[in-house]
Formats: structure tokens, sequence, C-alpha cells
């Protein structure tokens, strides 16, 4: 472990190490799901691990969340400094994209060119985009920096899924409109995720073409201009999908929608529950408060944080957004969701199990006070009329 060290104003020498220093390294495992499902259902013959993926993911990981518990711990902020000039954790982020990609294009060869069964091509197809929809947060870590060679790598990251508006609508629409009504990646108290969908997938989709549209029009370009993140980013997956149908045939064209589909539905479902019926005010002026720790869900759960590059720390994500990873911090005002992301995400797959755990969250963290959350507008004269302005009974 590491140790960094500095000397404050006053004086006094601090040091810190950072425990988790070479952990981030795991989040590359992840990159590499598809080659270990089909290593294990090829050496042993069984056919449930071409579910490899997917078990790890909503299996494995929600089960070491449990057993090895939180991590609050946050570094002294006097450090951060020297712990966001560390090289070393930019490399630990970038060494995901070999990965990915080798781990991708082998498992589409496998799946045009080896006689699967529909269930085991499905298993492969759904392991696949548990690593390609988990490479959506690599690209969010590097999307968000200023480096411009970062910025590409982050539509590269983008490409197996052919989400590359993410790049544009995340960064200049979501972090502008986070907990609004407005923000179609914000979800609603009393929507379930399957409504949310595609509200958010369309609604994104317009943005990020709109946003484009706007910032060159600025430049005097037409938003036909290669300069449109939204066109390179396309043109990336167009590439990528393209050269692997010429090169493997029709027979992975299912490969490539099912692993998009379900890729691209996973950064959706985390956009569901992290900020969910949570709502900015609106001051005199008619404009939104800026974003609080109390405007995003967040999880301290361990082994999802080594994972996702803490993701789940998003309050702090969201107040500062070039901040790295290895430099977020736990905030004690902050809600707090009952698990890991990967738990919550098999809650939220289930709405009435998602409504009735998440719900009465939601109403305390408002003290009964409704009118201060983000309700689904069918439902909000309901909501208003159940609570009255009181807590849930438990």
């Amino acid at each position: 472990m590491k140790t960094v060290t500095m000397q404050t104003q006053s004086g006094e020498v601090q040091e810190w190490r950072d425990s988790r220093r070479y952990l981030w390294l795991l989040s590359t495992l992840t990159m590499l799901l598809p080659l270990f499902t089909v290593w294990l259902a090829s050496s042993t013959g069984w056919a449930v691990f071409w579910w490899f993926g997917f078990l790890f993911v909503f299996g494995v990981i929600p089960l070491l969340d449990m057993l090895l518990g939180e991590e609050t711990e946050n570094p002294p902020e006097a450090l951060v400094p020297r712990l966001e000039q560390d090289r070393y954790y930019r490399w630990a982020v970038y060494v995901c994209l070999p990965f990915l990609y080798g781990a991708f294009i082998y498992a589409a060869w496998v799946a045009a060119t080896w006689s699967l069964p529909w269930y085991s091509y499905l298993g492969l197809a759904v392991s696949t985009g548990c690593a390609t929809g988990i490479a959506i947060n690599t690209a969010h870590e590097m999307g968000h920096k200023t480096d411009r060679h970062e910025k590409w790598m982050a539509k590269l990251c983008l490409a197996p899924v052919f989400y590359g508006h993410f790049y544009v609508e995340h960064n200049r629409g979501h972090h502008v409109r986070v907990s609004t009504p407005e923000d179609p990646a914000s979800s609603r108290f009393g929507e379930t995720f399957w409504e949310f969908l595609p509200r958010t997938v369309i609604g994104s989709l317009k943005s990020a073409w709109s946003l484009e549209k706007q910032r060159l029009e600025r430049q005097g370009l037409s938003v036909w201009s290669w300069q449109n993140d939204n066109l390179q980013a396309w043109a990336l997956s167009a590439v990528l999908w393209g050269v692997l149908m010429l090169w493997l045939g029709w027979a992975v064209v299912p490969f490539l929608l099912i692993q998009s589909l379900f890729g691209f539905q996973l950064l959706e479902v985390v956009n569901y529950l992290e900020h969910y019926g949570l709502l900015r005010q609106k001051k005199d002026n008619g404009r939104y408060e800026r974003c609080l720790p109390e405007h995003s869900w967040n999880s301290n759960r361990r082994v999802t944080n080594i994972f996702l590059y803490q993701l789940q720390r998003h309050s702090d994500h969201h107040a500062y957004p070039t901040r790295s990873y290895q430099s977020l911090r736990h905030f004690d005002e902050s809600p707090q969701l009952p698990g890991g992301y990967a738990s919550m995400i098999l809650l939220a797959w289930v709405p009435p199990l998602w409504f009735r755990i998440i719900d009465p969250m939601v109403v305390r963290h408002y003290q009964g006070d409704m009118s201060r959350a983000n309700i689904k507008p069918r439902i909000r004269d309901e909501v208003s009329a159940r609570y009255g302005g009181r807590e849930p009974v438990n």
C-alpha cells in the first residue's frame, strides 16, 4: 500500500494509506466476464455456466457485499491533490479498455461459430452484456476528465453497446438537471423501472442530440458536422459492429443486439436507483438549488464500490464531477440504500419489492413532507392523500 504524505500549513506531517490501492484493478476482471463464462462452460460442460457473468454480478457480488460490509473511510482532504496526481489510478482505469475489447470480440466469435443451444447463446450474450454494461461506468469515469485522450477512450468503451450519446447527455444534461422533473435520467417516486426505461432512453437520446445541436450552432457548425460527439461515438459503434458482421456473418447479430440491450439497461437501472424520488427544490428566482448530498442515493458497500470505481459515492460525484474515484467521499447526510447497487438492481427489476422497501425510505427522508419529493405526476394527489405529511408506519 503506497503511503501518501503531505506537510500541512501548520507544519504537521500527514500520512494516509489507500488500503484499496491495488484492489481497484479488480474492476478489470468484470471486463473479462465473457472469457470466464466460455472457459467455465466449455471446461465443465455445465450449461448454467453460460450465465456465469450474470450469476457473478447478481449473485456473488451481493453476497460479498453482505459478508464484507461497508467502507466509510474518506481520504484526508489535504492529501486529495496528491491522490489526484497519482497516475497509477488512471492506468488502473485504462487497462479496462483492451480487456473489454479482447473479451467482447472473443465472445462474439464464440456466439457466431460455436453450435450453442438457444439458452446457452442467450446466457453468453447476457453475460457479455454484464461486462459491456459495466464498461459504461468505465466510460463514465473517463468521460468526466478533461484529457482529450480519455474522452476518446470513453467513446470506445461505449461502442460495444451502441450507446455513445451517453457521453454527451450524462455530462451536459444529467449533471445539470439531476433530481428534477426535467431530467430523463432521474426517476420519480411511484414510477416502476419498466416505466422509467423507455422514458429515459428516448428522453436521453433527444436531449443528447439537442445539446450537441446547440453547441455546434454556437460555433457556426451544422449538427451533422463530424465534430458532433454523438456522431463520433455512434460511428465507432457502427465500425465495430460492421467489422464483426463482415467477419462472422449474420449469426453474430442477435448476440450484438442482446448484449447491447442488456448492457444499456444496466446503465439505466443504475440511473433509476441513484436519484429515485429525490428532488432539488426551486428557489424564489425560479432556479433549482444546487445539487447537494441529499439529492443522490448512496451506498458504501465495500465490494461493489471496488468494482464500480466508487460510483456508489454518488453525491460527491455530482458535487465534483471531475473528482477521481479514489478521492470520492462518504457523506453522513446522504440517503443510504439498504444494499449495494447489484442487489438494488434486483429489487428494481421487481417493482412491488422495490416499492415496499424504498418508498418508505423516501418518505422518511422527507420526514413525511412528500411535497418535496419528485413524484410521478399521475399519482401526486394520491401520494399526498396517502401520507398526509406523516411518516409511514413500519
